[in-house]
């Protein structure tokens, strides 16, 4: 589902890229969407269908793309 609106390949055309980001970093932007402490309505709806585990590995495959 992420790649619907971001890149894999890391390139950032108007939707920041979500790859080669840290874990701990990547984990806190999600959470701080599914808490909406962050503002965009599609990630605050993909996120709060995420369990924090589908979230953690989820940093961990972005997190490891270059």
């Amino acid at each position: 589902e992420c790649v619907t609106c971001h890149r894999s390949d890391g390139t950032d055309d108007g939707i920041p890229s979500i790859t080669g980001w840290p874990a701990e970093d990547f984990v806190v932007a999600l959470h701080a969407y599914r808490s909406k402490h962050r503002d965009n309505d599609a990630m605050r709806m993909v996120t709060s269908r995420l369990s924090n585990e589908e979230i953690a590995g989820l940093a961990a495959y972005f997190g490891g793309l270059e």
